[in-house]
């Protein structure tokens, strides 16, 4: 899974943000920084999980902000109009 994660796959990232969260209260930053990759990979449960951690004080405004827009600028840059148009016709 660590393979994974440093290749860029943004789940096992996800995956190991979780692992690191069950490990306990001291594995807090290293969540963290998994869960921000992810979501700067365009990941949305890791986003998702920010929101939360955030709501609850866990990541700084600035962070949460920071992976918010790297987030929204990664699932930009995978649509495209070709996509869009083919999504909305029919088969």
């Amino acid at each position: 899974m660590e393979e994974a994660a440093i290749g860029g796959h943004p789940i096992a990232r996800y995956n190991l943000g979780c692992v690191e969260g069950n490990k306990g209260m001291n594995e807090r930053a290293m969540k963290m920084k998994h869960f921000i990759i992810a979501a700067n990979l365009g990941f949305d449960s890791a986003i998702e999980m920010l929101k939360g951690d955030y709501a609850s004080g866990n990541i700084s405004k600035e962070n949460f902000a920071t992976a918010l827009r790297a987030h929204h600028a990664a699932v930009n840059a995978t649509t495209s109009p070709q996509r869009e148009s083919s999504s909305k016709s029919s088969y």
